[in-house]
Parts: structure tokens; C-alpha cells; sequence
């Protein structure tokens, strides 16, 4: 259930990750609310990548879905 209210709010925020020629993938969902996801095309070399994490993706998420704590970047 978690993972997919999690899949539900990325798919908020893909168009404008897309937009920028970059998408994110949702890689797993821990039982203590940790969202592990990996940034792709454009976004996957992006400086600032680590502000698209934080201050969107994982903002967004909190938002939408609160039993998310953190979000983590994976390769």
C-alpha cells in the first residue's frame, strides 16, 4: 500500500523531471518510510541533482505521502 501511494506521488513530479529530458525510478520502500529511488537521463548527471532530491522529490513525497522520513538517490 505504501509503495504504491509513493508511485502515485512520483507521478506527480515525472513531468517536470521529463520535461528537463530526466525521469526518476522508484527502486524500493522500507517498512521505516525510506524511499530509495534512482534519477535517470538528464537528471542522473545533473549538478544539481542532489536540490531536484531534496527540495522536490522528497518535499513532494513528505507532502503527499506522510509516513515517507527520507529519500535517498541510488545508482
Amino acid at each position: 500500500m505504501l509503495r504504491e501511494k509513493v508511485e502515485s506521488a512520483l507521478d506527480e513530479v515525472r513531468p517536470s523531471l521529463q520535461a528537463d529530458g530526466g525521469n526518476v525510478e522508484l527502486v524500493d520502500v522500507t517498512d521505516d518510510g525510506v524511499v530509495r529511488v534512482r534519477l535517470q537521463g538528464a537528471c542522473a548527471g545533473c549538478p544539481m541533482s542532489q536540490m531536484t532530491l531534496s527540495q522536490g522529490i522528497e518535499r513532494h513525497l513528505k507532502e503527499i505521502v506522510p509516513e515517507v522520513k527520507k529519500v535517498e538517490a541510488v545508482l
